[in-house]
């Protein structure tokens, strides 16, 4: 049964399972517990490009410029199925309608579909056992873990386009900004970038990650904010366009959209 009714970014490329967790300092910790208003949650932490849960084969595939084609579909959720188990016992009611919000918004814009776990052996667990919010990143066939750290609605991890970030990434979507060709659309302020945080601004080398031909976007989702990891309030990334913003929460953006369609092949599905 459906766990809520009916069901950039760019794609990870598939052959890259996935493993090792960072753990999470104390001087990160202390930094996730004190965010700033204009601040993102999910651009907080030492997890990899800040809340992306990486295996040993996709850190090796990084480091090794491994190039990958979207050939086999093993970092997609088989037909498009996501098993989701709640915590609710670390969550209100109101942060649980959220999350659902969230997975509602997904589904209404693919064939996505989340389900409710029964006796799934591959699921994503929605809990908040680690501070911040960071899920892995695409399908593995064994429990997996999205962390929500409780906040109010609205704010810190429990902003909607948060957690669709996360559920972008179990889906398989990284950063927009870290695309091979990204330095045509965005300028790195790296003198703004806050010490030991420069990977966050990596790029990946191109044939890693497949945008299917969509163009670059400013407003997907899956874009850092201007400031992330700022060590000085300055700008870290600046769009070459003027008129563009980066970083929205809101949702999805059309390009986020089709690009979900694309890789979960929802024309042929729907």
């Amino acid at each position: 049964m459906l766990l809520v009714q009916s069901c950039a970014f760019i794609v990870l490329a598939c052959t890259l399972v996935q493993a090792g967790i960072v753990k999470l300092s104390q001087e990160n910790v202390t930094g996730q517990r004190n965010w700033q208003p204009n601040e993102l949650e999910d651009e907080h932490s030492v997890q990899f490009e800040g809340d992306m849960m990486l295996r040993d084969e996709q850190l090796h595939s990084l480091m090794s410029n491994r190039r990958n084609a979207l050939n086999n579909a093993s970092c997609r959720w088989p037909g498009g199925i996501v098993p989701v188990s709640i915590d609710e016992k670390h969550f209100t009611s109101f942060q649980i309608k959220q999350i659902l919000r969230a997975m509602r918004h997904i589904q209404s814009a693919s064939c996505i579909k989340f389900v409710k776990r029964t006796d799934e052996y591959a699921f994503v667990n929605v809990t908040n056992v680690r501070p911040g919010c960071h899920a892995p990143v695409g399908y593995y066939p064994y429990p997996e873990i999205l962390n929500v750290e409780p906040s109010p609605v609205g704010t810190g991890c429990f902003k909607l386009g948060t957690i669709v970030h996360l559920f972008l990434h179990m889906l398989c979507f990284v950063h927009q900004h870290t695309v091979s060709n990204r330095d045509e659309y965005v300028d790195i302020l790296w003198d703004n970038i806050e010490p030991d945080m420069e990977m966050n601004f990596h790029k990946w080398a191109a044939g890693v990650l497949v945008d299917f031909g969509v163009p670059y976007d400013y407003g997907s989702v899956m874009h850092y904010s201007a400031t992330a990891y700022s060590k000085n309030g300055r700008k870290t990334i600046v769009p070459k366009d003027p008129n563009a913003r980066i970083g929205q929460r809101k949702g999805l953006s059309e390009k986020d959209i089709l690009k979900l369609n694309l890789f979960y092949n929802c024309a042929n599905e729907k």
